[in-house]
């Protein structure tokens, strides 16, 4: 097994409240983003959270992909957002797909700041651990 995870924290989004709040619009533009990148969406689960005195509600969309999974969760009341995208390079090596997939789903929220971490998982064939 070998593949490749990326994450990024995202803070102070500048992309307008229903791609935090509105959780039919966010899976849409997930799927969207994910067959732009050259990714194959086999699933999608998409939930949204109920208002709270702090503000309106949150959402979680997670895309199972054939190659691995893309997961996001807002925090409308802070303008934050979490993005998670994993593809396992078995067969075919899936980097750069994810690494498009990320930059679309950063550029969609817009983030004054960030912070973006990288994990290459699993091993190369032939390798030892």
């Amino acid at each position: 097994m070998q593949g490749l995870h990326l994450t990024a924290d995202l803070h102070d989004c500048q992309c307008g409240l229903q791609w935090l709040t509105d959780g039919r619009a966010l899976g849409e533009v997930c799927a969207k983003a994910v067959a732009a990148a050259g990714l194959q969406a086999v699933g999608k689960l998409v939930h949204g959270f109920p208002a709270t005195p702090q503000g309106p509600g949150g959402v979680t969309a997670t895309l199972l992909l054939a190659e691995s999974h893309l997961c996001i969760h807002t925090w409308p009341e802070q303008r934050g957002v979490t993005l998670d995208v994993y593809v396992c390079n078995f067969g075919a090596d899936h980097s750069a797909k994810a690494h498009a997939l990320m930059e679309c789903l950063v550029s969609l929220f817009q983030p004054l700041h960030s912070e973006r971490n990288q994990l290459q998982r699993g091993r190369v064939a032939g390798s030892v651990r």
